[in-house]
């Protein structure tokens, strides 16, 4: 066979390659799979969204320093009754029994806080007596009245362990430090689920949605892109008509998503770096390569079947293929890789990670487009008589509509697209983030209905603690400790707080005849020493240690709440920390809690986001600027990207639809896909530049790359199977990646395009 001559050197060993030693490049394309993707046995995946947080982080300091000090302070939530009867009775005190006895056994669970664990503090002659409060499994009406007293004497203590209508009984959870919140999880649903069988059981609390909310997200994510990925295959296939021809795209995007995953195992394995593990900001990953790879092999099988129809030899077509393809998706492939390394600029670790895997997915993706897909080409024997190949197909039929439409109306698209992005800019001052979690859930789903009973009938799903130093047996300190309880409880979405200085008064009033009149901070510190020592006689101290450190220099206090947004949280910890700041006795006040931690979280994935937008799109100009060897290429090939994330964070804004740390991420596809599409535009009209009358070079240059440009947008549109999850963030994203296709593809040949046809004599003239 007579070498292919090209005008590039490299260009040439690659088509030749492919030409002359086929099998080969297929056997060493799989060979190499297999071995960078048995990195997938070293693959770690971890759920702690904690460990995404710099460890710098005033939040994380706060909270690093409560769990050293008090233990996990984080908690699942069981509540458990029969609607419309009171849980006050022998068969639920029993069921509460065993339900705690089964919890204590557990090695994961460090304590569980209920009536059974509980100890009452009574009055004897001026002393303290202390008891449990629930004495046995088998209880006989007068200990019950007398249970049910006590806590009603103690409504801080009540509005903990019972629902307001005295229907459930609250359960609190508290896992050793270090459990994964998915063991945690895991492990306590399995007992609820087996112990309180004949009782209607609910589950909240932190560390159960921390718990469930990846895992059930990757597993929802998993099945809908099977269903994606079967629409995909069908889109292709109606418009390639080829079953070989849809299966080597596919082999492209699963070689490439076998190479990421198992890439990211071996950099664990290598570095042993937390950055390379697989997190819940992970998850967009296997979406963005799909979109990636599959774009790589819709335009190299479009491009040979529009040769080989002109040609009828399949050599000539590949060579003519190759020749034109092989340096537009090199520099798409340059660009998109310069942009997502882009997020090693981002203030979460994890993000270089996720930056580094992809990219080096995206590179392969271009390695297998390079030879893998040509080679596999060359072997097959094409039928030149068959549909695929002598007729085209429908969206083919379709191109010319938009190459008449742009060069006999090139301003008025300008126009239109121009008046679309100022109203998308509209729709940016409307964006919003939150991070309510509660809200990740379908309204009337059984998670949602879970979480909402917890919040509505119980102490609530999230928490927010203030960790405070100084002298906690200062009568000052605590009854400021006290103030600072009362301002937490005046906010509506709080449903109740506790401290050491709730136990202070108790015992006050207990040793003072258990008069009511006497439940506070007593003004002598002498006194508060020797409520302490008499607790001590008959109790065990240790039933403080979640409230005090052993030496009463750090008290905690945690106030449990209903799901808050995140502006609420915004105004909440800042009301905590500027009330704080006025306190005399306190020597240093700092807030923490899930909600805090998951406030900072999204504000900083968010941060990340905007960080890799704003340097994508500089990085891809710049690339695009001296490949193309003028500055004016480079600003065309970020218009239409820079116009698409516009266009699509408006769209969320002015259909409410919040930032979080999901539809954040919804930016990364943008980039991968817009400049893929623009990339392939500019080169295509570089390419024909001179070959053609003027006059025609817009209509042939869309003739030419709109047809795989639309067929990429649709077979990605099939994602929009996401929009049948069960959770709202997935659903946003399935929903908003159809969005992002239609606008990058359509802008591409329209906006794009129009600015291109408008320009004509001076990119020429540039050019030549």
């Amino acid at each position: 066979m007579n070498p292919f001559n090209s005008n590039h050197p490299i260009r040439a060993w690659f088509i030749n390659r492919a030409l002359d030693h086929p099998y080969f490049n297929i056997i060493l394309t799989i060979g190499l799979t297999l071995t960078v993707g048995s990195g997938i046995s070293f693959l770690t995946i971890d759920d702690d969204m904690m460990a995404m947080l710099p460890k710098d982080l005033d939040s994380r300091i706060s909270w690093d320093a409560v769990q050293d000090e008090f233990g996990s302070t984080e908690v699942v939530f069981i509540a458990f009754g029969k609607k419309g009867r009171s849980i006050i009775n022998s068969e639920s005190f029993a069921a509460l029994w065993d339900v705690t006895a089964a919890l204590q056994e557990r090695s994961v669970i460090d304590e569980v806080t209920c009536i059974t664990t509980m100890s009452r503090i009574d009055s004897d002659d001026g002393f303290m007596l202390i008891s449990d409060l629930q004495p046995s499994r088998e209880l006989n009406m007068l200990e019950i009245e007398r249970i049910d007293h006590y806590l009603n004497q103690n409504p801080s203590i009540r509005k903990r362990v019972l629902s307001r209508d005295k229907e459930y009984f609250n359960i609190m959870v508290q896992p050793l430090a270090d459990i994964p919140h998915d063991v945690m999880r895991n492990t306590v649903v399995a007992v609820g689920d087996s112990v309180l069988s004949d009782f209607e059981v609910h589950y909240g609390g932190t560390a159960y949605i921390t718990g469930s909310v990846p895992a059930l997200i990757r597993n929802d994510i998993s099945v809908l892109l099977r269903v994606g990925l079967v629409i995909m295959a069908m889109v292709l296939m109606i418009n390639l008509r080829n079953p070989f021809a849809v299966g080597l795209v596919f082999a492209v995007i699963v070689q490439s998503l076998i190479v990421m995953v198992g890439f990211m195992g071996w950099m664990v394995f290598l570095t042993g770096s937390e950055s390379f593990h697989f997190a819940i900001i992970n998850t967009s990953m296997p979406i963005i390569l799909l979109t990636i790879a599959n774009s790589d092999g819709v335009h190299f099988i479009t491009k040979f079947f529009k040769e080989i129809r002109i040609r009828k030899d399949t050599v000539k077509a590949l060579e003519v293929t190759m020749d034109s393809l092989l340096v537009p998706i090199f520099l798409t492939s340059i660009t998109t890789i310069a942009a997502f390394l882009s997020l090693s600029l981002a203030p979460i670790e994890q993000m270089m990670g996720y930056g580094v895997c992809i990219s080096a997915g995206i590179g392969y993706a271009f390695f297998l487009s390079s030879t893998f897909l040509p080679a596999a080409i060359r072997i097959k024997k094409w039928n030149m008589n068959s549909k695929a190949i002598s007729k085209a197909s429908m969206f083919e039929n379709m191109i010319s509509y938009f190459g008449r439409l742009v060069t006999s109306n090139p301003r008025s698209i300008l126009a239109a697209g121009t008046i679309i992005a100022v109203v998308g800019i509209y729709g940016l001052l409307w964006l919003n983030v939150d991070v309510n979690i509660a809200g990740f859930f379908k309204p009337g789903t059984e998670f949602r209905n879970s979480i909402d009973f917890i919040d509505q009938e119980m102490t609530g799903t999230m928490d927010i603690r203030v960790r405070v130093e100084g002298p906690i047996k200062s009568p000052k300190l605590l009854k400021e400790m006290t103030g600072l309880q009362q301002m937490l409880e005046d906010n509506s979405k709080v449903t109740t707080s506790f401290s050491i200085a709730d136990m202070v008064k108790q015992m006050h009033r207990v040793v003072m005849d258990n008069d009511p009149e006497f439940e506070m901070i007593p003004d002598e510190r002498d006194k508060i020493n020797n409520l302490f020592t008499m607790y001590s006689m008959s109790g065990d101290p240790d039933d403080f240690s979640t409230m005090v450190d052993y030496d009463y220099s750090v008290g905690l206090v945690t106030s449990l709440s209903r799901v808050m947004t995140t502006d609420e949280i915004v105004s909440t910890v800042d009301k905590i920390e500027n009330y704080t700041q006025g306190l005399k006795s306190v020597e240093k006040a700092s807030v923490t809690g899930m909600m805090v931690v998951l406030r900072d979280l999204v504000y900083l994935i968010v941060e990340s986001s905007i960080i890799s937008i704003v340097a994508s799109v500089l990085v891809i100009g710049l690339i695009a600027s001296v490949f193309f060897k003028r500055i004016l290429w480079g600003v065309m090939a970020i218009i239409p990207l820079s116009v698409a994330i516009i266009i699509n964070f408006g769209f969320m804004g002015l259909a409410g639809i919040s930032l979080s740390h999901v539809t954040a991420l919804l930016a990364s596809i943008i980039i991968g896909v817009g400049v893929d599409f623009a990339i392939h535009y500019i080169s295509q009209y570089r390419r024909l530049a001179g070959r053609v009358e003027k006059n025609n070079l817009t209509r042939d240059v869309i003739d030419d790359v709109g047809y795989p440009i639309m067929l990429d947008s649709a077979s990605n549109m099939a994602f929009g199977a996401l929009l049948f999850s069960a959770f709202l963030p997935v659903q946003y994203i399935g929903g908003l990646m159809v969005f992002a296709m239609i606008s990058t593809s359509i802008g591409t040949l329209t906006f794009l395009a129009a600015i291109a046809e408008l320009l004509k004599d001076h990119l020429l003239e540039i050019d030549t």
